[in-house]
């Protein structure tokens, strides 16, 4: 069986190129998108500049303006990011017809079987770059290799404006050198229990049987074990599956108690019950609360659930309150779904 070949394909810091290609005077100057410091906003993405300065995407903008006082910040026009981006993806789908879009500005693309420029991912992931900035004026950075999980690793290797591929006879050695943190899924918490078990690259976490690393992370664990030998066999998928719906709003003043919380339940409950009549009344699987307090920890719990109420919402609030007992910046309320393939096995004939 020959080598896949995947595309991953990702904009750098694309609302922000947006804007800067419309407005040329911006290029220079550290410039971000996102919310206002006032109504407690976040950095949804930034420039390279901004970035000198330690600006980060998610960031609370209070933040960003602290570190960068002379940051311009747009609230953004995500009509026009859209419509940019739907030109993006028609030169991708011209290429291949294999796309998965994750966001408006990066894709995975599965070239494995097209012919031109001789079959050569290079040559592709090349022409991918030039042609989205010839017709759209925004630089793109593109990872090729054997995997999806490489080839979104290779993307970001060599940012912005960067082409790294990583050729299937190189993937072992490149896979253990790798550092733990750059795998998918490694976040603060993984990333301090692999140090404490002494592991930094993937050479180390190879040392560590399956069984073992199950046995610490659950079946997390599994994954793990799989990428540090380099697998990842996931297709790329043309459809995706919308696995949850979720609404959320960040408070201008943090509620200070429970009551008051439960108070602001109620137009997030109204509004998730838009958005699943939007969507064609889904099958729910679980609801679920998302709680950020004023300290930004974060706290989730869910339970199952076939349909929504505010009795349902408000008891799962009462509970998550519980684990701060903190005033609360945000509140999130959303639905998992039930996926297409168990609903499709339901309705099979007996």
């Amino acid at each position: 069986m020959k080598p896949r070949k995947i595309l991953h394909a990702d904009c750098d810091c694309f609302y922000a190129a947006v804007e800067m290609r419309d407005n040329p005077a911006l290029r220079e100057v550290p410039l971000a998108i996102g919310g206002s410091a006032e109504r407690r906003g976040v950095i949804a993405t930034c420039n390279y500049p901004a970035r000198a300065y330690g600006v980060r995407s998610a960031m609370p903008t209070a933040r960003a303006l602290r570190l960068c006082p002379d940051l311009v910040l747009l609230a953004g026009d995500f009509e026009r990011y859209r419509a940019v981006s739907h030109e993006i993806q028609a030169i991708f789908a011209e290429l291949t017809p294999l796309v998965e879009p994750l966001s408006l500005d990066e894709a995975f693309l599965d070239v494995s079987n097209v012919e031109r420029f001789q079959g050569s991912a290079t040559w592709m992931a090349r022409w991918l770059k030039e042609e989205t900035l010839r017709r759209t004026g925004i630089t793109i950075s593109v990872g090729a290799a054997p995997s999806k999980f490489l080839a979104k690793i290779a993307s970001d290797w060599d940012k912005p404006d960067g082409l790294y591929v990583i050729a299937p006879d190189q993937v072992d050695d490149f896979v253990r050198r790798l550092p733990v943190k750059r795998l998918h899924g490694v976040g603060p918490a993984n990333a301090t229990k692999l140090e404490d078990m002494g592991v930094e690259t993937c050479e180390d976490l190879r040392r560590w049987s399956v069984e073992a690393l199950i046995s610490r992370f659950g079946k997390f664990g599994q994954r793990l074990h799989e990428l540090a030998h380099g697998i990842d066999d996931r297709e790329v998928k043309v459809e995706r599956e919308r696995k949850s719906i979720s609404v959320e709003t960040t408070f201008e003043r943090d509620l200070p108690d429970l009551d008051t919380c439960q108070a602001a339940l109620t137009p997030l409950v109204e509004r998730l019950d838009e958005r699943l009549q939007r969507h064609g009344r889904p099958e729910l699987d679980k609801l679920f609360v998302k709680v950020r307090f004023d300290d930004f920890s974060l706290t989730t719990l869910e339970s199952g659930g076939y349909s929504i109420s505010h009795k349902s919402f408000a008891a799962l609030l009462a509970q998550a309150w519980q684990r701060a007992r903190r005033p609360v910046r945000l509140l999130g309320v959303g639905v998992r779904l039930v996926p297409r393939e168990a609903l499709r096995q339901l309705t099979l004939p007996l």
